[in-house]
């Protein structure tokens, strides 16, 4: 019997329901080019996420490296350096120079106190993440894009379904990227979107995401290969009718754990707002501090996975000390990230994970420190 507890486990439709579309699709053998389902999937996304043009794509990194290339930015896009990988590389890899602004402890996110001092002549684009699905401050940070002629699109890989009072979380920025992996709370197995009420920027990624190709003998941009297949496309629709069901059973676990988390010393959580927020409860954050907890946080980790709890290091290091950038001359002070970086822990959180395994991973908690 295996015992492990892996940080995320994939939540699945039941089969039979994804078999008949598979059914369907072996019938018409049409796989992939925006099938059936693909134009099902998108306007049933562009309905749930409450925005005028979404688009699905074969995962989030593409969405967000093809949105860039839409809005043909050019210089110096001001971001976290507290996210994963693709944020960054889609930044690099369209020619753009990251800046990077350090975040806020509360939430981990970027902290729009320390992002106009980063603003110069060469500036296009600030570029935030929702990280852990803690909305940002976009009050404050599209007040200053405003300001100061600035593009704001958003890294949302993890707050698909999210809510500020009431407004779903794409409404917001001139863009967002949401991201449907399969460890995500909602999963297309591979996948992701771009979501925007700008017809343009909606019409040139659709340029873009097939090589540029807008005719059988014209290629007109340099493109990419981003297309989402039926396949993908199916699960996604399969998962969409059961995203209330999946959420609702990870606010449970959510809960359970702050209950018990909160009152372990040297183990400090998230600011959540609840009051305010509708969160998709995709990830469970702690941070710990070895002078008030008694153990360092790489010396918690060995010890949850010596009790076959498999937790991560979510996200460390931060992204300046990548090996690929360590010689580059990216700006920004990054001294919160770091330390941050250095106490966290994501813990198991999943729709199928039994509660008695969330009491369980918070009782080694208590007695570890």
């Amino acid at each position: 019997m295996n015992d492990n507890i892996y940080v995320t486990k994939p939540s699945l439709p039941p089969l039979d329901e994804y078999v008949e579309y598979l059914k369907e699709i072996w019938e018409s053998k049409n796989l992939t080019n925006m099938g059936k389902f693909w134009q099902e999937f998108n306007r049933k996304l562009s309905e749930f996420l409450d925005v005028e043009y979404c688009m699905p794509l074969c995962n989030g990194h593409m969405a967000l490296e093809l949105t860039l290339q839409a809005f043909e930015l050019s210089g110096e896009v001001i971001t976290t350096p507290f996210t994963f990988a693709s944020t960054t590389h889609a930044i690099v890899r369209n020619n753009l120079t990251p800046v990077f602004c350090d975040i806020r402890e509360c939430d981990c996110t970027i902290d729009p106190d320390k992002i106009e001092e980063l603003i110069t002549d060469k500036t296009t684009a600030i570029l935030p993440v929702h990280v852990y699905g803690m909305p940002c401050d976009m009050a404050r940070i599209e007040e200053i894009a405003r300001k100061n002629n600035l593009k704001v699109i958003y890294d949302s890989a993890h707050a698909f379904g999210e809510k500020i009072d009431g407004k779903s979380i794409a409404e917001f920025g001139d863009a967002s990227m949401f991201s449907f992996h399969a460890t995500k709370c909602f999963n297309s197995i591979e996948g992701g979107c771009i979501a925007t009420n700008q017809k343009e920027i909606m019409y040139r990624v659709y340029q873009l995401h097939n090589f540029g190709i807008l005719g059988k003998e014209n290629v007109e941009y340099v493109g990419a290969n981003a297309k989402m297949n039926e396949l993908q496309a199916a699960m996604g629709l399969c998962n969409l009718g059961h995203y209330e069901e999946e959420r609702n059973k990870r606010e449970v676990l959510f809960n359970r754990y702050i209950q018990r988390i909160k009152e372990i010393k040297g183990i400090r959580i998230l600011a959540y707002d609840t009051e305010h927020v509708t969160y998709n409860y995709s990830y469970m954050p702690i941070f710990v501090e070895e002078d008030k907890y008694g153990m360092s946080r790489n010396k918690l980790y060995d010890y949850l996975a010596k009790n076959h709890i498999y937790t991560r290091k979510y996200f460390y290091p931060i992204v300046p000390e990548f090996g690929c950038y360590e010689n580059s001359d990216f700006k920004g002070d990054t001294s919160v990230a770091h330390r941050i970086a250095e106490q966290v822990l994501t813990l198991p959180i999943y729709a199928d994970l039994p509660i008695e395994k969330v009491d369980l991973i918070c009782d080694l908690l208590e007695n570890a420190g």
